[in-house]
C-alpha cells in the first residue's frame, strides 16, 4: 500500500475515531432532550424534536471541531484566517440537513415517534449519509494539505545584509558566460 493510501486510511481512522465521540455526545444530549432518559417526567423538547436534534448536534459539533483540528488532521496547519471554522460550521449545518430530512420523514411521514425510530432514522441512516460527505469536504476545504514546492525554493539571503538584493546567476545563451541578474 503506498504511502498515500496508508496517510488516507489514517485520517480515516482518526475522522471516525473523533466522529463517534460527537457523536455519543449528541446522542446522549438528544435522546436526554426528547425522550427523558424515562425519568417519568416529560422531556424538555419531546414535541420538538427537530429543535432537539440542532442543539444536540451542535454541542457535538464543537466536539468535533476541537477532535478534528487537534487530532484527525493534525498534519494539516489552518489555511484560514479563522483556522477553518467558518468552513467547518457551513459544511456541518448544510450536512446536518440530511439526518434532519430523516427525522422529518419518520416523524411526519410514517408517524413513528419511539426512541428507536428517532435513533434510527436520524443517527443511524440519517449520520451515516452526512458522514461521507461530511469527511471529504472537510478534507477538502477545511483541512486542506499544505502545497509543497521544493523545486521553487529561492536562495538565501547574503548572511552580511539581509536587505542587499539577492542575485541569481544563470546561463545567457547569447553570450558565453555567465552574467549576474538581479533577483526578486
Amino acid at each position: 500500500m503506498g504511502r498515500r493510501w496508508q496517510r488516507l486510511l489514517a485520517e480515516a481512522s482518526r475522522f471516525l475515531a473523533v466522529g463517534g465521540v460527537a457523536t455519543i455526545v449528541a446522542l446522549i444530549i438528544f435522546n436526554f432532550l426528547v425522550h427523558g432518559f424515562n425519568t417519568e417526567h416529560k422531556a424538555l423538547l419531546d414535541e420538538h424534536v427537530i429543535v432537539a436534534y440542532v442543539i444536540a448536534n451542535t454541542v457535538g459539533m464543537v466536539v468535533s471541531y476541537r477532535g478534528s483540528r487537534s487530532w484527525a488532521f493534525r498534519d494539516r496547519p489552518p489555511r484560514h484566517a479563522d483556522g477553518g471554522r467558518a468552513a467547518f460550521l457551513v459544511i456541518n449545518l448544510a450536512t446536518m440537513s440530511l439526518p434532519i430530512g430523516c427525522l422529518w420523514i419518520s416523524r411526519n411521514v410514517l408517524g413513528l415517534d419511539d426512541p428507536y425510530s428517532d435513533n434510527l432514522s436520524a443517527n443511524v441512516i440519517g449520520l451515516a449519509m452526512g458522514l461521507v460527505a461530511r469527511f471529504y469536504l472537510f478534507r477538502t476545504f477545511v483541512f486542506r494539505r499544505p502545497v509543497h514546492l521544493p523545486h521553487l525554493s529561492l536562495p538565501h539571503p547574503p548572511a552580511g545584509n539581509p536587505h542587499q538584493p539577492i542575485t541569481v546567476e544563470t546561463t545567457d545563451s547569447s553570450t558565453s558566460g555567465r552574467a549576474p541578474r538581479p533577483g526578486p
